[in-house]
C-alpha cells in the first residue's frame, strides 16, 4: 500500500530491531506510541521476490491460511520489508510478491528505522466501526491513487510468526493500512472499493497497466494466467 500521510490521520503483528537478531512479538497498545531506534542501512536482498503488477492473476487469488512457519518463511518476511521500503510503501501483502499465503508486512511510517514494523499472519477483521474517506495507492499499481471509504476502527484477530494469537482493536491510519493489505489477501484491489465517479477518473491509468500486462503475455514474455496460477501450488503445498 502507498498513501499520502497528510491525507488522513489513519498495510503482522511484529516489532523488529534491525540492530539485533530478528525478534517477533505480540502487538500491544504501547506499540502505537513508540518509535524504535534502528539501523538505517538497508540489507542487501538475497532472494528473488519482486512486486507483481495488476492485473497479475495472483492479485485476485484467495490467499490460503498459513499452517506452518519455518526459516524460509522468515527470510521471505525480511525480503518483503526490503521491497516495501525500496518502493516507498507502508504495507505489502504476500500475494503482491506472488505468494498465495495469508501474510502481510507493514510499517505506517514507510521509512526504515522509523515507526513500527508489523507482520500479520492469517488476519481476520471483526466489529468495524465508523467510516472515513482517504486517498490510497498500491505498490502493484504504482502512481495510481484514489479515495477509498473504510471503517475507522477494526478488531483484528491474527497470529505472529511464533504462532501466538493476537486480538486487538486498531484504529486510525494503521487500521486503514491493515484493511488495505487484508483486502489484497482476499483478492480485492483498492479501486474495487472506490465510488464510480472516483474510479472513472483513474480508469485510464488502470487500463494502461492491463494493456501492458496482456501485451507481454501475448509476446511470450509472461506465461498465461492459468500457468501463473498453477505455479502457486508449490507454496500452498508447503505452507497451507
Amino acid at each position: 500500500m502507498t498513501i499520502k500521510p497528510a491525507a488522513i490521520a489513519v498495510g503482522s503483528l511484529n516489532q523488529r530491531d534491525c540492530t539485533k537478531p530478528t525478534q517477533y512479538v505480540i502487538l500491544t497498545s504501547a506499540v502505537f506510541d513508540r518509535i524504535l531506534t534502528q539501523s538505517s542501512n538497508p540489507r542487501q536482498r538475497d532472494m528473488a521476490l519482486d512486486i507483481i503488477m495488476h492485473p497479475h492473476p495472483t492479485l485476485r487469488y484467495q490467499s490460503k491460511p498459513i499452517r506452518r512457519v519455518d526459516a524460509e518463511l522468515r527470510k521471505i518476511v525480511d525480503e518483503m520489508f526490503d521491497l516495501m521500503y525500496e518502493s516507498s510503501g507502508v504495507g505489502l501483502a504476500a500475494n503482491q510478491v506472488n505468494l498465495p499465503l495469508k501474510l502481510f508486512v507493514a510499517n505506517p511510517s514507510g521509512v526504515r528505522g522509523d515507526g513500527e514494523e508489523f507482520v500479520v499472519i492469517n488476519p481476520e477483521i471483526q466489529r468495524p466501526k465508523g467510516s472515513e474517506v482517504a486517498e490510497e495507492g498500491c505498490l502493484s499499481l504504482p502512481g495510481v491513487l484514489g479515495d477509498v471509504k473504510r471503517p475507522k476502527s477494526i478488531q483484528l484477530s491474527a497470529y505472529d510468526l511464533k504462532g501466538n494469537a493476537v486480538d486487538v482493536t486498531v484504529d486510525g491510519f494503521l487500521a486503514r493500512v491493515f484493511q488495505h493489505e487484508i483486502d489484497h489477501l482476499n483478492g480485492i484491489m483498492f479501486f474495487d472499493r472506490m465510488a464510480d465517479d472516483a474510479l472513472a477518473e483513474i480508469a485510464g491509468r488502470i487500463q494502461e497497466f492491463e494493456l501492458d500486462f496482456r501485451s507481454r503475455q501475448s509476446a511470450g514474455g509472461l506465461a498465461d494466467d492459468a500457468t501463473l496460477l498453477a505455479e502457486l501450488t508449490q507454496w500452498t503445498d508447503k505452507y497451507a
